[in-house]
C-alpha cells in the first residue's frame, strides 16, 4: 500500500525541513510527501522547493485558509491507499507512524487517531488549561459521536484513503478535527486509537490554535451530529 502524508503548512520556517527529513527518513519506502504551504509569508515554501526529491509534492495556496482547507487540496492530490495527516511543528513525531498505520495494514482498522493521552509514550508537560478543553471536548464530541476516544484533537490521523475520499469535509480551520470525528462516526467504520508521542510547543514558540477555535470545534460538534 502506498501511503501520503499531508502536511498543512503555515509559517513554519524553524520546523519544516527537519519535519520534512523526519517524514522521509520512515521505513514506509511506498510514500509521497505533500505540502500545502498555506500562504506563509517566511521562507517555508522556498524551504520546501528547495527539496529535490520526486515523492515530495508542494501545494500552495493563493491565501491562508487554515488547516481543514489544506488537508482537503492534500486529500485531492493524493494517490495512496492510506492517508496520514502530520502537522508540521514537529508536535508529534513521524517515528510513530508505523503504529499508527499498522492497524490499517493488518486489516483492522478504516480509521486510527493517535492519542496523547493513552499510553506511556513521551509527552510534554504544558499548559493545565489546555488539558482541560481538550478532555472536555472530547467528552462532548465522545457524546454525540457515541465512541470513546481519549483524545479527539490529536493532529496525527491515518485513514484509509478509500473511506476518507467519500467524505464530504467543509471546514477551513481546526475544525477539521471535530468535523471528522462526527462524520466518520455515521459510517460503518472500523476506528482505533494508539498512543504517540507529544512535543507540544508554546505561543512564543509558534502555537496557533486558540480559545477562539475551541468555541469553534463545540460548534461544529453539534453541527455534524445535525448534518452531514
Amino acid at each position: 500500500m502506498k501511503l501520503s502524508v499531508i502536511v498543512p503548512c503555515f509559517n513554519e520556517e524553524k520546523t519544516i525541513q527537519l519535519i520534512i527529513n523526519k517524514i522521509l527518513k520512515q521505513n514506509y519506502e511506498n510514500k509521497e510527501i505533500i505540502i500545502i504551504d498555506d500562504c506563509s509569508n517566511d521562507n517555508s515554501a522556498n524551504i520546501i522547493k528547495n527539496f529535490d526529491n520526486k515523492n515530495i509534492k508542494l501545494i500552495t495556496n493563493n491565501k491562508n485558509y487554515g488547516k481543514g482547507y489544506c488537508v482537503r487540496k492534500g486529500i485531492s492530490a493524493s494517490n495512496g491507499e492510506i492517508i496520514l495527516i502530520q502537522d508540521a511543528d514537529l508536535e508529534y513525531e513521524p517515528e510513530d507512524y508505523n503504529s499508527l498505520i499498522n492497524p490499517i495494514l493488518k486489516g483492522h482498522a478504516d480509521v486510527v487517531f493517535g492519542s496523547r493521552f493513552l499510553g506511556s509514550q513521551e509527552h510534554r508537560v504544558l499548559y493545565f488549561w489546555h488539558k482541560v478543553g481538550n478532555t472536555l471536548l472530547t467528552i462532548l464530541s465522545n457524546v454525540f459521536s457515541n465512541l470513546n476516544l481519549t483524545d479527539m484533537e490529536c493532529g496525527l490521523k491515518a485513514f484509509r484513503a478509500e473511506s476518507l475520499k467519500k467524505i464530504n469535509l467543509k471546514e477551513n480551520r481546526f475544525g477539521f478535527e471535530p468535523e471528522i470525528t462526527l462524520k466518520i462516526s455515521k459510517l460503518n467504520l472500523r476506528i482505533y486509537e494508539v498512543g504517540v508521542r507529544y512535543f507540544g510547543r508554546t505561543y512564543k514558540e509558534g502555537k496557533k490554535i486558540n480559545w477562539k477555535d475551541g468555541f469553534s470545534a463545540i460548534r461544529c460538534i453539534i453541527k455534524y451530529f445535525i448534518t452531514d
